[in-house]
């Protein structure tokens, strides 16, 4: 006896929308920027124009990875100082909130408990990499450009609209 199993007797089918899909239409307008590209298109929204019908694209994706600092042990272990307190400070809170009598020393408990836990998390975070990382950076993914594209049932008037709003730039 066979059995036929679907994909829905394990686990649900996968929504439409909440799959990557490539994107639709005429491009409209091409910027150096984002903040260009919204400015567009909040340009269209203005002018009552159905933006529902638009998407702005990032065309030549780049990771950009921004050094901030040199990381030190003391930068490591002021960090884990800090992120660690802010968490003891949470579960002292909670603990003298729901354990009676608790009150100020529990507090300082989880204070101190959660200043040593960071500090030690993130010294053996640092000696794990060997040096291999001794910097803070902050990445970030720009684009080469952003084109600005419309579905074809109103791509020609929000060209011109944006044909509009570039001349009015110009005249600046």
């Amino acid at each position: 006896m066979t059995h036929a199993f679907s994909q829905t007797a394990f686990s649900p089918a996968p929504q439409a929308s909440q799959l990557p899909t490539m994107p639709t239409g005429w491009p409209i307008g091409s910027y150096a920027t984002y903040a260009e590209a919204q400015r567009a298109v909040d340009h269209l929204a203005g002018k009552n124009f159905p933006v529902q019908d638009v998407t702005i694209v990032g065309v030549d994706p780049l990771l950009v990875e921004r050094v901030a600092a040199r990381l030190t042990w003391g930068k490591v272990l002021g960090s884990g100082a800090l992120s660690g307190a802010w968490f003891g400070l949470f579960v002292g809170l909670l603990l003298s909130l729901f354990t009676p009598g608790a009150g100020l020393p529990a507090i300082l408990i989880g204070l101190i408990s959660g200043v040593g836990f960071g500090m030690a998390f993130a010294a053996a975070s640092y000696a794990a990499t060997r040096g291999r990382r001794g910097f803070v950076s902050h990445s970030q993914l720009v684009a080469g450009r952003y084109d600005v594209l419309c579905q074809p049932r109103n791509a020609e008037s929000g060209r011109n609209l944006l044909a509009q709003l570039a001349m009015s730039r110009q005249s600046w």
